[in-house]
C-alpha cells in the first residue's frame, strides 16, 4: 500500500500551507481511497458556496483519475441546517447517480466565519483508472 499527500496543481489550491487536500491511499490491484480535506468556498450563500465546493472537489477528484460518480460517502457541516434544502438541491446538481452515504452535522462556526458550509469525501478509484498526477508521496 502506498499513501501519497497531494495538493494538485490542476486544482484550486488549499487556503493554508498546512494540510493536503487529498490522501490517497494505493493498493496492490491498482485501486485506491481519495480521502479530500473539507472544502469551503467563496459566496455569500450557501448555493454559491455549495457549486464552488463541488467545483473544487470534482477538479480534486480528476486529478487523481476519478470523478463525483466515485465519491462513496460524504460528510456536511452547515452553520444552519434550516438551509439543506438549499444545499441539497445544488448538491443533487452535481452527485446525480446512486448518492453516496451521507452524514450531515450543524456546526455553531467552521474555520473561516464567512463558511457556511464545508463539505468532506471519499472517492473509490477502480483498478485500472488512470493514475494520479500527485505531487508528492508521504513520507
Amino acid at each position: 500500500m502506498q499513501i501519497t499527500l497531494d495538493n494538485p496543481a490542476s486544482a484550486p489550491q488549499p487556503l493554508s500551507p498546512y494540510y493536503s487536500q487529498v490522501a490517497r491511499v494505493e493498493h496492490a490491484d491498482g485501486s485506491a481511497l481519495l480521502f479530500l480535506s473539507g472544502q469551503i468556498a467563496e459566496g455569500t450563500t450557501v448555493a454559491e458556496q455549495t457549486r464552488g465546493i463541488f467545483e473544487t472537489i470534482a477538479a480534486l477528484l480528476e486529478a487523481h483519475g476519478a470523478a463525483l460518480a466515485d465519491v462513496v460517502t460524504i460528510r456536511t457541516c452547515l452553520t444552519d441546517i434550516g438551509t439543506l434544502d438549499e444545499y441539497g438541491t445544488v448538491r443533487r446538481q452535481f452527485l446525480t447517480g446512486t448518492p453516496p452515504t451521507s452524514m450531515t452535522f450543524e456546526v455553531p462556526r467552521l474555520f473561516r466565519p464567512e463558511a457556511l458550509v464545508e463539505v468532506e469525501v471519499v472517492a473509490a478509484v477502480r483498478s485500472g483508472s488512470r493514475r494520479c498526477r500527485c505531487s508528492r508521496p508521504a513520507t
